[in-house]
């Protein structure tokens, strides 16, 4: 009995340090506060270039403490962090941002644009390169940006974070372990913040609904935070209309009615900065039919259509899942989005170039590929074509799915596969 005891007091002694402090990597190179990289990204058709902005310190870091570098190669955009005086890869995120879809449009051909960026990271110890890079047409990342980040630099912001209204909808648990969404008001005026946060409720429960998120969910922490506006509602350009909102959410964005999104990153970082956060939503106090999903970026989403909980989940799809748009013949603004000849990063897209990378392990053998868009394959999955905005070319999982149309109510099994992965890869 005595051995056993001492025995077990040796495995402890070698378990506790890790368990007590984390990961050795995050605390070798990171506090526990967020360095939050402001910029402008710019260019037309073919270039993009970064412009730097303000620099800040904020209050807590939301991710894990042992996945600093991501695995699952999910994004259009990428940055990355190196040691300075190693060289060592420190910590990588990939994102989808609004101007990567912008320049895909005939509007792109003819000027040039600047959209509002932030980038957020662990707060580094000692001095950092940060490198921002860009997926080419061939799928391949190249440095676009580089800039050395010394931590006890004094033009880093260090000002207190606003004093916005909070109110937890969901909670389980500590944030290093947990995946948090913020969700912002848009459009609510102060004496309509019961609304928002009975909003906000109402539609997490809709996600909390759905799998892989109904049987994940005690994975997730959910805040309100109440960022009131001066008017109610939001701008609808091409009817004329335009509120005076905190975050300036319009409709019309590439001229396509239902595409609801917002520019302005800074002031939605800034008022989401007193709580920690992996995901930002951005809740639009209005009835009308829209949103948009943009990958470790940005989710938008109206409150009050009778469609909003299915928008919800689907924008959530592309901005925390990484998913495509499954769909080929609505209204886009999108010219040859994809390159036919190489493998689209989504998991939940194919060219058929690398299928064994997606998944090709998950079909039946009696199941033909492509798969036909008949009755009698519409539960199965195959390789069906269309997706992407197109419909020759890009094949998807099923007959239908949540990243399709509103027809069904749930993520498709390779979605859910795709989700699930996110989920377990940024709770370790």
């Amino acid at each position: 009995m005595l051995i056993m005891k001492k025995f077990l007091f040796r495995i402890i002694l070698l378990i506790a340090p890790f368990s007590v402090l984390g990961s050795p990597a995050f605390e070798r190179y990171f506090t526990n506060e967020v360095l939050r990289f402001d910029y402008l990204l710019s260019g037309n058709r073919i270039s993009a270039a970064v412009f730097p902005g303000e620099i800040k310190q904020e209050k807590q870091w939301g991710g894990s403490h042992n996945l600093l570098i991501e695995k699952l190669n999910l994004g259009t955009y990428r940055f990355q962090v190196c040691d300075q005086q190693s060289g060592e890869l420190i910590f990588s995120k990939g994102f989808s941002p609004v101007f990567q879809e912008w320049q895909s449009t005939p509007e792109a051909k003819k000027i040039s644009k600047a959209f509002s960026q932030v980038i957020r990271f662990p707060f580094p110890k000692k001095n950092c390169i940060l490198k921002i890079e860009k997926r080419d047409n061939s799928g391949q990342f190249s440095v676009i940006y580089s800039q050395i980040i010394n931590p006890d630099s004094y033009f880093i912001i260090r000002e207190n974070s606003n004093n916005i209204g909070m109110e937890k909808i969901f909670y389980s648990g500590d944030p290093s372990h947990k995946i948090d969404i913020a969700i912002l008001a848009e459009g609510y005026t102060s004496v309509e913040m019961e609304k928002f946060v009975n909003d906000a409720r109402r539609l997490t429960d809709s996600l909390f609904a759905v799998e892989p998120f109904l049987q994940l969910k005690d994975y997730f922490n959910v805040y309100a935070l109440k960022t009131p506006s001066f008017e109610s509602g939001t701008d609808i350009p091409g009817e004329n209309i335009y509120r005076n909102t905190v975050f300036n959410s319009t409709f019309y964005t590439f001229d396509i009615s239902r595409y609801l999104t917002i520019s302005d990153l800074k002031t939605v970082s800034d008022m989401a900065a007193g709580v920690p956060y992996d995901q930002l939503i951005v809740l639009v106090n209005s009835s009308r039919y829209g949103g948009g999903g943009f990958y470790n970026f940005i989710n938008v989403c109206t409150s009050d259509h009778n469609l909003s909980s299915n928008v919800f989940v689907h924008e959530f799809g592309h901005g925390f899942g990484g998913l495509g748009d499954e769909y080929y013949t609505s209204e886009v603004a999108f010219d040859d989005y994809y390159n036919l000849k190489v493998e689209p990063w989504e998991p939940n897209l194919t060219t058929l170039v690398n299928f064994d990378s997606k998944w090709k392990n998950l079909i039946d053998s009696a199941t033909p590929v492509p798969t036909p868009r008949e009755a009698k394959y519409g539960s199965r999955i195959g390789v069906f074509e269309g997706g992407g905005y197109s419909a020759k070319g890009i094949f998807s999982p099923m007959d239908d799915c949540r990243m399709k149309s509103n027809i069904t109510h749930d993520f498709c099994p390779v979605c859910q596969r795709a989700i699930r992965a996110v989920i377990l890869e940024n709770t370790n």
